[in-house]
């Protein structure tokens, strides 16, 4: 995706990890300024190989329902 986007930038808001899962909260903007949060869940093999991916991605809206952030 860097190659493919290179204007694309990614905050790490939270990363989280427990034995071999590991949970990652992003803010990420895109090229003409889309802002999305995302979350992706790993679960990792024994050789530390990615065997499991689920993730969430919501964009960030331009006006909000209430004053509670995304974070």
């Amino acid at each position: 995706m860097q190659v493919e986007y290179p204007e694309k930038s990614i905050e790490f808001v939270r990363c989280i990890a427990e034995d071999n899962l590991v949970a990652l909260h992003t803010h990420q903007i895109w090229p003409g300024n889309d802002e999305y949060i995302t979350m992706d869940f790993f679960r990792f093999d024994e050789k530390g190989k990615i065997v499991e991916h689920w993730d969430a991605i919501q964009q960030i809206p331009e006006k909000r329902a209430n004053k509670n952030t995304m974070y």
